[in-house]
């Protein structure tokens, strides 16, 4: 659970709250876009409560706390790691054969609608916050929801890049709080293009309304930063840099790269590298990629192993092939090994690597050369500088610096590369919509992914 100790909120109430949002009944057959909080946001002090409840969702096993990071490593293996554990619903995804009933797929779609009825409750409830404060809790509520449709986009629709996105179906979108449960809660899905659409509105307004500095709570370049994935997913390079743009030149006074790149990660505090964290404590937190990456001696299953295709990825003398240790069984990366850190969610890093990738794309030099930004990354690394890097070397660096935090799926849908021989808009590398849903939702009736039915 993210702890958020602000002089509005008691702990009390902020407990109280965090159960309402947490709590779910798994014998309940009501469609999870569908669930009401019933909560009941009358005064300030609730609003900030319940807004605390979302991000606690957030932070659980399921969505941020490892669970979209890893099975997003596990689909995207390509022969670099693999999945041995005795877990059945990780090894499906990892061997490309997921069923309606996986147990990860349902609990991330269920968490994240939970989120969003949540933020829907406390958008439906502003008047009531002060009027200080007004501004920064719809923009974190905002910026939680335009997040979780983007992931909901791409993990359960087909890739941006493979076309048809006004045709191909995304996820149902629900923007009101659910106050009874009857049959205009049962929403269909919208199309692709649609699902991005709300998400890009939704971070649009999380980056205007948010401050740059916002504790350990979402900010105006968290918002910057996922606008620039969002963008990047749709290959449209030129909103992809400005994105990127902003959020470098708005954290220029307050983050900076950590000096040894070790440091980004195991840390029980923000390191000034992070956008965003989810936050994890000895009393508190979940991090479950320490779970299935670590060995057990540092609290983990060690249920993930990489592969010696993986190392062909690094130069010679590049630090970041030093960020792995091994046991009798294999070897684990380093950037999963301490049980109580902190998750980095965004890092400045990759911000410099959209960048650089968008302004080579387009033959363009904002805010800095491609050069200068993929340099950044390189020279911290231990490497030598490239004077004239091509798109392939930006790429490269792409999938070494950010590997095993949970983007490596993706940019390889975007790239439209193959993984495990599957092509990237192959339908066994979308997600199912649970069969829960199907059943509970008389909207989604014929409208399971292919593949699936």
């Amino acid at each position: 659970m993210i702890t958020k100790f602000k002089n509005y909120i008691t702990l009390s109430l902020v407990g109280s709250f965090l159960a309402l949002g947490a709590c779910e009944d798994r014998l309940n057959i009501e469609p999870a876009q569908a669930v009401s909080d019933e909560l009941v946001l009358d005064t300030d002090a609730r609003v900030k409560a319940v807004l605390i409840g979302a991000y606690d969702i957030l932070s659980d096993g399921d969505l941020f706390g490892g669970g979209i990071q890893m099975n997003g490593e596990l689909l995207a293996a390509d022969d670099e790691l693999i999945f041995s554990g005795t877990y059945g619903d990780p090894s499906q995804i990892w061997r490309k054969e997921i069923t309606t009933t996986n147990s990860d797929v349902a609990d991330f779609w269920m968490d994240s609608y939970a989120a969003i009825n949540v933020v829907n409750n406390v958008l439906s409830a502003l008047e009531v916050v002060d009027e200080e404060d007004r501004a920064v809790v719809e923009g974190e509520a905002k910026f939680i929801r335009g997040l979780l449709y983007f992931e909901l986009a791409k993990f359960f629709g087909q890739p941006y890049s493979a076309g048809n996105t006004t045709t191909n179906l995304g996820v149902p979108i629900v923007l009101e709080p659910t106050e009874e449960i009857n049959e205009s809660v049962n929403v269909p899905r919208a199309t692709v293009e649609e699902t991005y659409n709300q998400a890009i509105a939704d971070l649009k307004d999380a980056e205007e309304l948010l401050p740059i500095v916002n504790g350990i709570y979402a900010n105006k370049v968290a918002a910057a930063a996922v606008l620039s994935r969002v963008y990047l997913q749709q290959q449209n390079y030129v909103e992809a840099r400005d994105a990127a743009n902003r959020g470098i030149e708005y954290a220029e006074a307050y983050f900076n790269l950590v000096p040894n790149i070790e440091d980004a990660f195991n840390q029980t505090a923000n390191s000034q590298e992070d956008i965003l964290a989810i936050q994890v404590t000895t009393q508190d937190g979940t991090n479950a990629l320490v779970t299935f990456f670590a060995t057990k001696s540092a609290g983990g299953r060690a249920d993930i192993e990489i592969q010696p295709l993986h190392f062909e990825r690094y130069e010679e003398g590049d630090l970041r092939a030093d960020l792995f240790y091994s046991d009798d069984e294999g070897v684990r990366t380093e950037k999963w090994f301490n049980q109580f850190a902190n998750i980095p969610l965004i890092r400045l890093a990759e911000l410099y690597l959209t960048r650089a990738e968008a302004n080579e794309r387009l033959n363009t030099e904002v805010g800095a050369t491609p050069a200068e930004d993929l340099n950044l990354i390189r020279v911290r690394a231990g490497l030598e500088p490239i004077e004239d890097p091509t798109l392939e070397d930006i790429i490269n660096e792409r999938f070494v610096e950010l590997a095993f935090e949970g983007q490596k799926i993706h940019d390889i849908k975007r790239l439209e590369m193959e993984v495990d021989g599957f092509a990237y808009d192959a339908e066994l590398l979308v997600y199912p919509i649970p069969q829960r849903e199907i059943n509970a939702n008389p909207a989604l009736a014929g409208q399971q992914n292919p593949g699936y039915e």
